[in-house]
């Protein structure tokens, strides 16, 4: 999902293609919130999330073996709750570690890329970088069950923050290549049109009928929210953009001066910031780090879980499932029979596994796309975006942002501590692959010259190490997540929910919530729902029952 710039006013808004990060800021500009939200369903990436508990099943699945294919969050929540009901299930997972994207680095971690060996990780105790998800939005009711259930604790993660900067170059106007803080954007902009608006009312240009006691009551309110002078209704700054001398025991504190309307409009300030898109209510994470929630599945399911076998095929007929796997370091080979299989594994490596899948689905799986993705995370021997610009978490902004790069978020932990870890890149798409064909030397001097951008001088002066982490050169995913296109999701997807025989498809891919955990997890209970509903069928026809 990458794009062309910022946006600006007039047609240059429109140049090159319109990708759907580009789009989505363009919609949040225009039809606010409920657009941006109308389109993420269109695409399926609405990110509320529509179920806070797993199916109530009843009954017994005992004497039935259900097989999973992956250790990733659905293939661990799926045998959580199938086997609280007696069913044997047991998880065949390639890579040596559980959790699937749901993955923490950290000092010690080793990383393995396609074609580019292992190299360790060197954060200090402590510090980490989540690659994969890293947001638990309070929408995602189906995560926070899990959290509550396995006790993850869980910590406020800080989404955005108006203290954070942005730096836009090569824009229009006097503030092109400005640090600016972000609440100084947002109060100029708020407090120059909410001034325009009070003008025509004084002067009766608007197109509604108001009475004058109306008109004054609605003057009064824009006042208000525009933080506009009594006197006259004008625009002349507001503490909450921030203070030129803040205000202490005998400092009564000046407040800074607003940037003028002109030069807001001429840099795209206006329209393409701030971003409206992303989760809207708390956020939190879990405290330690994303695989703190995979670490909590494997304390229940962990001894049904064998790591290091790589599926090699899957076959199936009336009777059955058959996997065949092989040792990813021993090289020694097994089957593992059962009587279903909920298969997580991405679609990207699925496809290429000799098996018995339709041709139907096949041709489904053949439908979607992974969009690639990465990070960069930087650790830095002293907090100074704290220390120095009082930046508590949230974010950062260039006007690279919009083609992947200048996303600087600040860590939401270990606040006030000496170091910290700021992930200084996410990429999405062409721009992910661009960065992840640099070496892992030029990848973190890349984030390097992305933060020197919102901290010079100082950004470099503090760095320590840093790590980077790119899903489609990663073996066992091969991109990023799923990206359904309109028609994909139209022609194929439906296709891919449905059990293909004796083997059901499971995962973000197989949901609305395609690269978020909720959508891995409540195609997960989508699909139990499903296989026992059918056990209980075909256990009744085997008795005779009716």
């Amino acid at each position: 999902m990458s794009g062309l710039g910022p946006p600006s006013l007039g047609a240059s808004r429109f140049r090159g293609p319109l990708s759907r990060r580009r789009f989505l800021q363009l919609a949040g500009a225009f039809g606010g919130s409920s657009l941006v939200f109308q389109a993420l369903d269109a695409w399926g990436m609405d990110m509320s999330s529509t179920r806070s508990a797993p199916p109530p099943l009843s009954g017994s699945g005992q004497g039935k073996r259900v097989i999973i294919l992956g250790a990733g969050l659905s293939g661990m929540a799926a045998a959580y709750e199938l086997s609280r009901l007696g069913y044997e299930t047991p998880i065949l997972e390639a890579r040596d570690e559980v959790g699937g994207r749901c993955k923490t680095i950290r000092g010690g971690t080793e990383v393995r890329e396609l074609g580019g060996g292992t190299r360790r990780c060197e954060f200090d105790e402590g510090h980490y970088l989540n690659p994969g998800p890293w947001r638990i939005p309070s929408e995602h009711t189906s995560v926070l069950h899990y959290c509550r259930e396995l006790e993850v604790p869980l910590e406020v993660l800080v989404n955005s923050n108006p203290w954070g900067w942005i730096r836009l170059d090569g824009m229009e106007g006097p503030l092109s290549g400005r640090r600016l803080r972000q609440a100084e954007v947002t109060a100029d902009m708020r407090g120059h049109t909410t001034e325009l608006l009070a003008r025509s009312v004084h002067q009766n240009a608007l197109d509604l009928e108001l009475s004058a006691e109306d008109k004054e009551r609605l003057v009064a309110y824009l006042v208000h929210e525009g933080h506009l002078a009594n006197e006259d209704a004008v625009y002349r700054g507001a503490t909450r953009r921030g203070w030129t001398v803040p205000p202490g025991a005998a400092e009564p504190g000046q407040p800074s001066d607003p940037h003028d309307f002109l030069s807001l409009l001429q840099s795209g300030l206006g329209t393409g910031f701030p971003p409206r898109w992303g989760p809207t209510g708390t956020v939190f994470q879990p405290v330690g780090g994303m695989d703190r929630l995979a670490d909590g599945f494997e304390r229940k399911v962990g001894h049904h879980i064998r790591t290091s076998r790589e599926v090699r095929e899957i076959r199936q007929d009336e009777d059955g499932v058959r996997v065949i796997w092989a040792h990813t370091r021993t090289g020694e080979t097994g089957v593992l029979t059962g009587d279903y299989c909920i298969c997580t594994i991405p679609l990207t490596i699925l496809i290429n596994i000799p098996s018995d899948l339709s041709g139907e689905v096949q041709r489904a799986m053949r439908g979607l796309a992974y969009t690639p993705s990465g990070k960069i995370g930087l650790q830095f021997r002293r907090r100074f975006w704290e220390e120095d610009d009082g930046i508590y978490g949230g974010y950062s902004v260039t006007n690279a942002e919009w083609s992947g790069d200048g996303h600087v978020t600040y860590p939401s932990s270990g606040w006030n501590r000496r170091k910290g870890v700021i992930q200084v890149y996410y990429g999405h798409g062409g721009d992910a692959v661009r960065v992840s064909a640099m070496s892992p030397e030029e990848r973190i001097e890349h984030g390097l010259s992305i933060g020197e951008r919102v901290h010079p001088g100082v950004f470099r002066e503090e760095f320590e190490t840093g790590t980077s982490f790119f899903w489609h050169l990663e073996p066992w995913s091969l991109g990023g997540y799923a990206s359904w296109s309109m028609e994909g999701r139209q022609n194929h997807f439906p296709r891919l929910l449905e059990p293909d025989g004796r083997i059901y498809l499971a995962g973000e891919h197989v949901s609305h919530l395609t690269s978020w955990m909720a959508g891995s997890i409540e195609s997960a209970w989508m699909q139990i729902e499903r296989i026992h509903r059918r056990a209980a069928q075909e256990s009744g026809s085997a008795r005779g029952d009716t």
